[in-house]
């Protein structure tokens, strides 16, 4: 069994793969300083909650917070006895190399949404990733990551505007009933969710102008699921393309390794 382990600025989700299928997901909020102690007591006391029974083979990690890894690396080697893959890393073997300018470093959850989102639809995509940030990740015809963009994430702005404005009140993003609000909360979510539908219409229109070709847009990321029904801004719509991408680098390190 294969522990894949995606670690973003504001959370961090196990998943539990048997080589066929997911069978459980285990999500935690992200912190630097959480021992490898403290990873398998939250860990097994779900899984024992979920009564699956696990024998890890492999751990495979992805993580925007370098801080972590260390930890992560310590609680694979000690609780499963396995070295992880680290996805970044330069023993991390990728199904197509990215290119970008030279020295850039890639994160490693946008080289993970490509490999899953090409695995699954081909290439010419665009992968929107609604996360902390919202990022815009582009994938060639032949599955290479060739740059993207990123914007503020949908909460992140929220937070912001909450903060710099004294008179405005903290809100939840949710779908508005209409374009003109009524009052702060109504006038908040409004500018917020239309002002996204926008800045993702805006931002893939010109993508597909730039490579002057038809491209997919793929979304994913908590918040994905909101902007689906509302504008017809994707194509497909993937929950779990993050884990799948994991799963798609492991098989490739160890088939090629």
């Amino acid at each position: 069994m294969l522990l894949a382990i995606d670690c973003g600025n504001t959370n961090t989700v196990f998943s539990i793969w048997d080589g066929e299928q997911f069978l459980c997901t285990l999500r935690t909020s992200t912190h630097h300083a959480r021992t490898a102690d403290a990873y398998f007591t939250w860990y097994s006391t779900l899984v024992k909650h979920y009564g699956i029974e696990v024998e890890i083979d492999d751990v495979i990690i992805s993580s925007t917070v370098p801080r972590v890894v260390y930890n992560l690396r310590v609680f694979s080697d000690r609780f499963f006895g396995c070295r992880p893959i680290v996805v970044g890393k330069p023993d991390c073997l990728l199904p197509h190399e990215p290119r970008v300018d030279l020295g850039t470093q890639v994160g490693p959850d946008r080289l993970v949404n490509a490999a899953g989102a090409f695995d699954r639809h081909g290439g010419d995509l665009i992968v929107v990733d609604f996360g902390t940030a919202t990022t815009f990740d582009v994938v060639a015809s032949d599955g290479a990551y060739i740059g993207g963009v990123i914007a503020p994430g949908v909460n992140l702005s929220l937070e912001a505007l909450h903060m710099a404005a004294a008179a405005l009140p903290h809100v939840d993003i949710s779908v508005p009933q209409k374009v003109i609000g009524t009052n702060t909360l109504e006038c908040m979510q409004s500018g917020i969710f239309w002002g996204y539908v926008g800045l993702v219409r805006e931002i893939c229109t010109r993508v597909k102008a730039e490579r002057d070709r038809d491209m997919r847009v793929i979304a994913t990321g908590g918040l994905a699921p909101l902007f689906q029904h509302s504008a017809d801004l994707f194509d497909e719509m993937e929950e779990d393309l993050t884990m799948h991408g994991l799963t798609v680098i492991h098989k490739y390190n160890k088939d090629n390794g």
